[in-house]
């Protein structure tokens, strides 16, 4: 009797748990990405930022495979599903399957403002980290010899959209590179005359903490230097400024955007499907779809609701339901029955600069230095390969002792704005 066959279409995090879960003899597990490597995002602002290696947060998916009975790897973009047939629709060819894990996640979402699309940076994709850190270190290279105080201003001030983890550990980062290193490369360029400013829709930061953990983090980005402007939002942009709602306009050459995320294309794909909000695909309480439960859609795709409430697209989620459809999945060639899914909520943290952070956990608040050794910790223990912990241990060993980024590297001749 053949083995059935298990397709997982992504390989993040949600993914990346469901796959090592049902590797083994059991199933013919056939897993396809775009890219041949599992990305860890959270540290994705530390490239663009200059504090690691890109390669220091991702690691081989074939590396993975070779390990895994039963396993292969399809390097392909996913075209279509086609869900009476079966099958997934790739630029390589099609994969039939038994069942489907769609585990795409997401892509940043705009708000349909299209000028803010084409100008800023985002962080979802390790090459788009790499090309914002080109941006920074190149724009400090011109500001040096910039005689114009205007235009030189508008060089060095760096506009964040979004208050969430992202844009907080992004400001904090951004802060100290240009304090304690670019400055130091760049003598002739005060971190007086530079600016970080971090724009919030809402009236705070960090929306999902307690308030005191929300005030300590805006308190402590200010003292750092970073301005932060809460209850403003941006709604519009060219390649040297930036536009709040009010007509406030911020010369700047650099808008980076956090401020949301909506599931990705693939999702689109999924006909006569009910989707929910960010194009979520809406999901049963095993997380299958309702008329195919052979399909099971995880992560940052899936719509599901918890006490009427969706959940975060965070990557916590993913791997919990990635484990979860996993075992539903060997429960059901097992003749036995699982639990819905239920998500446990660990917990949330994010690291504001040197020696501060914020996280609660189990009811329990932690800030300062504590949830700063707590998040790295953390964050050490969920990458993929010892060599990774090992570099991504030591860059940041090095980078407190001595205040230094030694990944300045500059592999790009343009600054992106200047081919726009």
């Amino acid at each position: 009797m053949s083995k059935k066959r298990v397709v997982i279409a992504g390989m993040g995090f949600g993914g990346l748990r469901a796959a090592k879960a049902l590797a083994g003899d059991e199933f013919e597990l056939i897993m396809i990405d775009r890219n041949n490597y599992h990305l860890f995002q959270p540290l994705l602002y530390q490239v663009a930022t200059a504090g690691l290696e890109q390669e220091a947060i991702a690691y081989p998916l074939r590396a993975l495979v070779r390990r895994w009975r039963g396993a292969s790897f399809l390097l392909a973009e996913i075209t279509g599903i086609d869900l009476a047939g079966k099958f997934v629709l790739t630029d390589s060819g099609t994969v039939p399957y038994d069942y489907l894990v769609i585990a795409a996640g997401s892509h940043t979402n705009f708000f349909g403002i299209k000028s803010v699309a084409e100008h800023a940076f985002d962080l979802k994709r390790l090459d788009q980290a790499e090309d914002l850190r080109n941006h920074i270190l190149l724009l400090f290279e011109q500001a040096s010899r910039e005689s114009d105080p205007v235009r030189r201003s508008a060089l060095l001030t760096f506009v964040i959209v979004g208050g969430g983890p992202t844009g907080v550990e992004f400001a904090g980062a951004l802060r100290e590179l240009i304090v304690y290193v670019l400055s130091q490369d760049h003598p002739d360029i005060a971190p007086s005359e530079t600016r970080v400013l971090l724009v919030e829709a809402a009236n705070s930061l960090l929306s999902a903490m307690p308030v005191d953990l929300q005030q300590y983090a805006c308190r402590k980005l200010r003292i750092m230097g970073v301005e932060v402007l809460l209850e403003n939002r941006v709604v519009g942009a060219t390649a040297e400024s930036v536009e709040l709602y009010g007509g406030t306009v911020i010369a700047s050459h650099t808008l980076v955007w956090s401020a949301g995320v909506a599931a990705a294309d693939v999702a689109g794909f999924l006909s006569g499907v009910e989707h929910g909000a960010g194009g979520r695909v809406a999901v049963q309480a095993d997380l299958s779809l309702k008329a195919h439960p052979e399909v099971f859609v995880v992560g940052d795709m899936a719509y599901f609701l918890e006490k009427g409430v969706p959940l975060p697209m965070m990557a916590p989620v993913a791997i919990q339901q990635g484990n979860y459809v996993a075992r539903n999945i060997l429960a059901r060639e097992q003749g036995t029955s699982t639990h819905p899914f239920h998500y446990f909520d660990k917990g949330s943290m994010a690291t504001i600069g040197r020696s501060s952070a914020v996280a609660v956990a189990a009811g329990v608040r932690f800030r300062g230095y504590s949830a700063w050794v707590a998040w790295l910790l953390l964050h050490l223990y969920y990458l993929i390969g010892f060599r990774n912990r090992l570099v991504v241990m030591m860059n940041w060993t090095y980078a407190y002792l001595f205040q230094e980024r030694q990944v300045r590297l500059i592999t790009a001749k343009k600054r992106r704005a200047d081919s726009l």
